[in-house]
């Protein structure tokens, strides 16, 4: 990667004058006025530029740092081991203890919350997909309303095969989980993306793999500028001035709205504009407002506010957070830390509460790759492809 330095009495001037020596996909690493123009003497201001490496080499580097910032090792476990004789004896016996086991799952499964003295009247069939949903952390509302849907609407043969109840509950609960389907910003159009949260869900990590997908792994490379508005975090700046640079993207640092409005403008020929913010209490109401009058100012494309969420959070708490920042235009949810925990009934039940949709899961610490769309399948193999305990 090369780096150019221009200067010009005005920003279009400059930026004529790259546009001319580069064309027109260019990547501006910075950009700031030296002098005010004054009606004696003429302004000055100064663009940095990125002349292109191979894509493939960012992508690597980008993931080095990412792996050099969170201090991951990589484990590989390799064996040369043959795989052994299958032996159709055991083959056989495999079988049939796993006919016994389907047995006692619905037995085992049968004794479920007798102390609690629940009104659902749960025929046994059921009684083991409701005990795995349980255990998924999903809200007792939830899960009695879901079950009752099930009951009603599940034909009678299908209730006698543990796979198909299990099918018809999975396609159920699918069509309750609203999905915002990632769409790619297509010229003249642009899109700014605002993301909020708690402290320590992961909103800067988050940022840094959007960031890279939306420039470099998507099917067309996009222009993306990154502004922060965390200032409070030394090192969440440090970092994510470590991935910009890594990828070579412009970022802009803002204390208050004033400012913001001219990072915005300083960033308006990007595609992509994604802007970290400082994470805070959902009690904190003073710091979710001073977030609420930067989206006041004037900007040229509407400001969509996304909400990080760790999917590690008790479904109580999802739900305070959830109504607390809501002071802000909400539009969708991230859910991040899924690699942390298998069970998540607690996302689930958020979905159904706020139908909001979710929009992309954070599956790992790994940057770029370990962000994916959000997709309903993922979420219930947390919920129903697990075994009882």
């Amino acid at each position: 990667m090369k780096l150019k330095t221009y200067r010009g009495e005005s920003y279009t001037q400059t930026l004529n004058k790259i546009k001319s020596e580069l064309g027109d996909d260019v990547v501006i690493i910075s950009s700031k006025e030296i002098k005010r123009k004054t009606l004696n003497s003429p302004g000055l201001y100064e663009i940095v530029v990125a002349i292109e490496d191979n894509k493939e080499d960012v992508l690597l580097k980008i993931s080095n740092a990412a792996k050099e910032i969170n201090n991951i090792k990589e484990i590989n476990n390799l064996s040369d081991e043959k795989p052994p004789v299958v032996n159709q004896e055991i083959v056989s016996l495999k079988e049939e203890i796993k006919k016994i086991s389907d047995t006692l799952k619905f037995l085992q499964a049968a004794v479920w919350d007798v102390a609690n003295k629940n009104e659902l009247e749960l025929p046994p069939e059921f009684s083991e997909i409701y005990a795995l949903t349980k255990a998924s952390g999903i809200a007792p509302k939830h899960l009695d309303e879901i079950m009752k849907l099930t009951i009603k609407y599940m034909p009678l043969k299908m209730r006698k095969n543990r796979e198909a109840i299990k099918r018809y509950f999975y396609t159920l609960l699918k069509k309750m989980i609203p999905i915002r389907i990632e769409r790619e910003v297509k010229p003249p159009h642009k899109k700014i993306m605002m993301f909020v949260g708690p402290t320590g869900v992961g909103k800067t990590t988050t940022i840094a793999k959007l960031a890279a997908r939306y420039a470099y792994q998507l099917n067309s490379r996009h222009k993306v500028g990154i502004i922060t508005l965390d200032t409070y975090r030394i090192g969440a700046v440090e970092q994510l001035m470590t991935y910009a640079k890594m990828m070579r993207l412009p970022i802009e640092t803002v204390v208050d709205p004033s400012d913001f409005e001219e990072a915005l403008n300083a960033l308006r020929h990007n595609d992509y504009i994604l802007i970290d913010t400082v994470g805070s209490s959902q009690h904190d109401k003073e710091k979710i407002e001073k977030l609420s009058s930067f989206l006041k100012v004037n900007s040229f494309a509407e400001i969509n506010v996304n909400l990080v969420l760790s999917a590690i959070t008790k479904y109580e708490d999802l739900v305070d957070i959830y109504n607390n920042f809501s002071i802000l235009p909400i539009d969708t949810f991230i859910f991040t830390k899924l690699d942390e925990t298998k069970s998540y009934g607690n996302l689930l039940s958020l979905l159904i509460d706020t139908k909001k949709p979710v929009s992309y899961l954070s599956i790992g610490q790994e940057v770029p790759d370990d962000l994916i769309e959000a997709n309903a399948d993922y979420i219930l193999k947390g919920i129903l492809e697990k075994e009882l305990s």
